[in-house]
């Protein structure tokens, strides 16, 4: 199972996403040396769920960042986050 499809996995377990969709950048970043030999590194996720209302965006990004400690804590360098509800959508 790829990075991304272990993200997408864990995403929609804890959340419950109306949409979502996650984007490799890595490409954009080859030969940077935070990357290494590292394939996987640079990602945007994009996530629309009930489960941010109420919510600061500081407090989604690290309920965001606990689904994903696993992946930040391995290979991948950086996470860019959109994190809204249906109504912000």
């Amino acid at each position: 199972m790829t990075i991304k499809q272990q993200m997408e996995t864990k995403i929609a377990a804890a959340f419950s996403p109306v949409r979502m969709e996650i984007t490799d950048n890595s490409h954009q970043h080859a030969g940077h040396a935070e990357a290494g030999d590292a394939i996987e590194t640079h990602f945007h996720v994009a996530i629309v769920s009930d489960a941010f209302a109420g919510k600061s965006r500081p407090i989604r990004h690290r309920m965001v960042y606990e689904v994903l400690a696993e992946e930040l804590a391995g290979d991948v360098h950086a996470l860019a986050i959109s994190a809204l509800t249906p109504d912000q959508e």
